[in-house]
């Protein structure tokens, strides 16, 4: 494949990379942080306003990254076919489960629940975000590994 394109479609999964795990970063060590101090217990409206927001640029960016790491496999299947490669896919499996549960099971529910389950639901959602921070370092960690 000519230099150019394959350099792009690199940069592609790098980029969405830096948009998902940054979002992480930011949201843990920032906008929650700022939200709870301005906010104080209404802080879970302004998150949930942020996590609305977030959520597109994190689809796409799993697809992206779903789409350009196939492709990239694809390219290099003889050397990618490695216990690394088969570990670093299956954080990364498990990071987009943890995300569309959060987002399509957990988020409605939080939004629908009383005060009392409400706040378990969201320290559920936050450990949640804290473990694909994490999951998402170790995929970033194995990265050069394969």
């Amino acid at each position: 494949m000519a230099g150019l394109a394959l350099n792009f479609i690199v940069f592609l999964h790098l980029l969405s990379s830096v948009v998902w795990i940054g979002g992480i970063i930011f949201i843990l060590f920032v906008a929650i942080p700022a939200s709870k101090e301005v906010m104080g217990t209404e802080a879970g409206k302004i998150m949930g306003v942020v996590s609305k927001r977030f959520t597109p640029f994190a689809n796409y960016s799993i697809l992206l990254l779903v789409i350009t790491g196939v492709f990239l496999s694809f390219l290099h299947i003889g050397s990618y076919m490695s216990a690394p490669f088969y570990f670093k896919s299956a954080l990364a499996v498990t990071m987009i489960a943890i995300h569309f549960y959060r987002g399509l099971l957990l988020a409605p529910k939080i939004a629908k629940s009383e005060p009392a389950k409400k706040t378990s639901l969201q320290k559920l959602s936050v450990a949640l975000v804290k473990l694909n921070l994490a999951l998402g370092v170790a995929v970033l960690f194995l990265a050069k590994m394969v």
